[in-house]
């Protein structure tokens, strides 16, 4: 990749602002842990849902999770209260305002059908009130948005091959299937079936991967699901092969600073492997994961990152902010158009 900035004369002092406003994708983003206390609390009031939280401070104050499936319990507490079609638009129409604002121009949201149809919600109610919010912010607030369908790997796979066939009436809806939930225990090859049914069918493939589990979940993630990015993959660096592999291949990370640290797989952002990852030339990608959930959006991660590893460089911001538009499934010709916005962005801070 040729890096067409004078990295060196960019003012440390001026990095954080020039990463708030840089245009960026954001590639790992469950759409259901953008709920905010407040909205899940309103939501709840119109659907009539009983919730096990007094108020708004109470269920703040459940945010100290221990790990992830503690993360999971509060997660699914608060999907609860989807219930109609509006509700899904809601919920994406609030975060694709809080995107737009911190100048991301092309989001890949995560959406968990499996978390609402146990509860009798319709599938078509779930797509279609998250493509309505989609159609809307492409309109209005020019972002380019695409859905990704993810599997809950800790219910069985015949669960998730009934999913995808009940989504797949709305195949034009969503571009991809990925993997999500508790890590621990449920490797990628229990999902070999559902994965090739999705790739006959054309769609793009990513799975959450060596975040609680290790490096041999990333690898069967792209031997045996054969999957195109890794979200998380943090934990690749206990296998030096794998992470030579990885860099070969540019086989992309989202990784979720905030996130990481908020379930314990870090004791700190300033212990993040993120510098090793880059300085092994790997293709990493910085996102929010699960934002209301976990201390802050796209832009919040970014800065409280950079902030936290006096090392990294504008060298290393430029390459993870164009590392998300490599690895965005969009076509050659969005991707050349956003990276010479942000070539432009960064050239305008140069002395």
């Amino acid at each position: 990749m040729t890096l067409p900035i004078d990295f060196p004369h960019i003012a440390r002092s001026h990095l954080l602002s020039l990463l708030r406003d840089a245009p960026k994708a954001e590639l790992h983003i469950h759409i259901e842990g953008s709920l905010e206390p407040e909205l899940i609390f309103e939501l709840a009031a119109r659907n009539g849902v009983a919730l096990p939280y007094s108020g708004v401070e109470a269920l703040r104050k459940a945010y100290a999770f221990t790990d992830l499936q503690s993360f999971l319990d509060v997660y699914y507490a608060g999907a609860s209260v989807l219930v109609t079609e509006d509700d899904f638009d809601a919920m994406a129409w609030a975060y694709f305002k809080r995107a737009a604002h911190d100048n991301v121009v092309h989001c890949e949201v995560f959406f968990d059908p499996q978390t609402h149809t146990a509860r009798g919600i319709d599938m078509g109610v779930v797509i279609r009130g998250l493509d309505r919010a989609a159609r809307r912010a492409e309109a209005e607030l020019g972002l380019s948005v695409r859905l990704i369908l993810c599997f809950l790997r800790h219910l069985s796979e015949d669960d998730a091959l009934a999913t995808l066939e009940a989504a797949l009436p709305y195949r034009d809806k969503f571009i991809g299937v990925g993997l999500d939930s508790s890590e621990r225990g449920h490797p990628p090859g229990k999902f070999e079936r559902v994965f090739g049914r999705a790739r006959a069918a054309g769609l793009r493939l990513v799975a959450h991967a060596g975040e609680e589990g290790p490096p041999a979940y990333i690898r069967a993630a792209l031997d045996v699901l054969h999957v195109e990015r890794i979200d998380h993959g943090v934990r690749c660096v206990e296998d030096p092969e794998l992470v030579a592999r990885l860099a070969r291949e540019r086989v992309p990370l989202t990784v979720c600073p905030l996130s990481n640290v908020k379930l314990r797989v870090f004791d700190g952002l300033a212990s993040h492997n993120i510098p090793s990852l880059l300085a092994a030339g790997l293709c990493v990608t910085v996102n929010s994961d699960d934002p209301a959930y976990f201390g802050g959006y796209l832009n919040d991660n970014l800065v409280q990152l950079f902030e936290s590893l006096p090392q990294l460089t504008a060298r290393d911001a430029y390459t993870v902010l164009r590392n998300s538009f490599e690895a965005a499934f969009v076509d050659e010709e969005d991707k050349a158009l956003w990276v010479e916005e942000l070539d432009s962005v960064f050239a305008a801070n140069e002395p």
